[in-house]
């Protein structure tokens, strides 16, 4: 290691210009990474010694004084304060080095820098993906559970933003449910992409010495190593993966809040937030403003922007390693910070939600929203659909004109659009009717709804 603190001095005559060095150097935010290129360090140090490159006292020595490092970490926070090292990298070598002396210096024997930041970088986003994974399904029991507590619940279901059919609240927060499961098994497949192996793959061009690659990565949890040096190196799919899939949960978490920023306001009437996730305002005092959802639905663009970021990045590069791909951290780190504080922050808002059963049932029974149901009617009685859809719309615009829903209108003015029709259609016309029709598996009846609503806890459960 170099005067100056740099894994790479010896070629140079003369330090870094200082600026330069505040602009290359990147300690200040890969420290992240400490946890696990330590852990990465000390399997590579046995694998070292296995392949008899270093002695086994040397790889007792090594293993010792990075353990060491990982507990003095652990218990003080402020453990890289006041260093110089270009990097985490370098900071662990050097740190290393100054504890055990000479054998230290053995540690990064046939291990680059290149291979090292991308084994480090696998393992802490694998531990990421598992610790999203945990909130998202955190959040889709939140969900489960304000469904339950409003288990008889039922909402205009909504299309272009106009009420268009009936459905079960519960089924509401089950497409929500529906939306994160895909999330989590998105990042369950990125996991499996990310859980390979790079070390030793050197600079670019593989490891010159006999280590068993497959034993490290065993040793590590990784499901198998690289198979091309030089993809290894300069492969960061794995990070755009993370980032478009917690796009993907910013995209839902988003939707979600923009559904109860409307379902709160004084025009829809059917959410009331808790005071604890909510803000008033400095002007106006009997302002409640839903700024926990408002942050989430802000939140997304940021995500979303780091993985374009990503993706421009990488679009341009030669192989193999470019200093461009320092740029994947930040993005990493941002993405991830985002995606999890929004879930925990989700989570609580559903957790402390309350449904105003009455106004939102009130609603479900307003603006002809079984006017689809007549229509069906119409065609389990042989008439066509078109038909049906036509004869309908006009039976809409006379009750429109009369200042009444379909099911407040007589049989008797029914039948000036319909005449074959009786007086069940009173029955046909109801809500709970309109809700017990939609029968089919994913749909919103009743009985449908809580058997979905069983299969997700039944889910949950099985995922512990």
């Amino acid at each position: 290691m170099s005067k100056s603190g740099q894994l790479w001095g010896g070629r140079f005559t003369e330090g870094p210009n200082e600026t330069f060095a505040e602009f290359n150097d990147s300690l200040r935010f890969d420290k992240r990474l400490f946890v696990a290129d330590v852990s990465a360090s000390i399997e590579w140090a046995i694998g070292l010694e296995k392949a008899g490159v270093i002695s086994t006292k040397e790889r007792n020595d090594i293993v010792a004084g990075l353990k060491q490092m990982l507990e003095d970490e652990s218990q003080h926070s402020h453990y890289f304060d006041g260093s110089t090292a270009e990097d985490v990298h370098s900071f662990i070598e050097g740190k290393l080095i100054d504890s055990i002396g000479d054998a230290g210096r053995k540690l990064h024997t046939g291990r680059s820098r290149n291979d090292q930041v991308a084994a480090a970088f696998r393992l802490w986003v694998r531990y990421e993906i598992d610790a999203i994974d945990m909130q998202i399904k955190a959040l889709q029991s939140a969900l489960v559970g304000f469904a339950q507590r409003h288990a008889e619940a039922v909402i205009p279901g909504y299309t272009h933003l106009q009420r268009a059919q009936p459905v079960m609240f519960a089924h509401w927060c089950l497409a929500y449910f529906e939306m994160l499961q895909r999330d989590r098994e998105r990042l369950a497949d990125a996991r499996k992409r990310v859980n390979i192996m790079p070390l030793g793959s050197g600079a670019l061009a593989g490891t010159g010495f006999p280590i068993d690659r497959e034993a490290i990565a065993k040793e590590l949890g990784f499901d198998g190593i690289t198979r091309n040096s030089l993809d290894a190196v300069s492969d960061r799919d794995f990070v755009v993966d993370l980032a478009a899939a917690c796009s993907l949960v910013m995209v839902h978490l988003s939707r979600l809040a923009e559904d109860l920023i409307l379902y709160c306001s004084a025009e829809f009437g059917f959410v009331t937030l808790s005071d604890s996730v909510s803000s008033g305002s400095s002007l106006m005092p009997q302002k409640k403003n839903s700024d926990a959802l408002e942050l989430l639905r802000g939140k997304a663009g940021r995500v979303f922007g780091h993985n374009l970021g990503l993706l421009t990045m990488l679009k341009g590069l030669p192989l193999a390693y470019n200093k461009d791909m320092q740029e994947d951290k930040e993005a990493a780190f941002d993405t991830v910070d985002t995606a999890q504080i929004c879930l925990r922050a989700a989570a609580i808002v559903i957790e402390n939600a309350t449904l105003n059963e009455a106004a939102a049932r009130d609603a479900a029974t307003k603006g002809y929203l079984n006017a689809t149901d007549l229509a069906d009617l119409m065609v389990k009685k042989g008439v066509p659909f078109r038909t049906a859809h036509e004869t309908v719309g006009k039976a809409v615009l006379h009750a429109i004109d009369q200042g009444k829903e379909l099911h407040e209108m007589t049989v008797d003015e029914l039948k000036a659009f319909w005449p074959d029709i009786d007086d069940s259609v009173a029955e046909r016309l109801s809500l709970d009717s309109s809700l017990a029709a939609k029968s089919a598996i994913g749909g919103t009846s009743p009985d449908r709804v809580g058997m979905a609503l069983a299969e997700a806890n039944m889910q949950l459960e099985a995922d512990s």
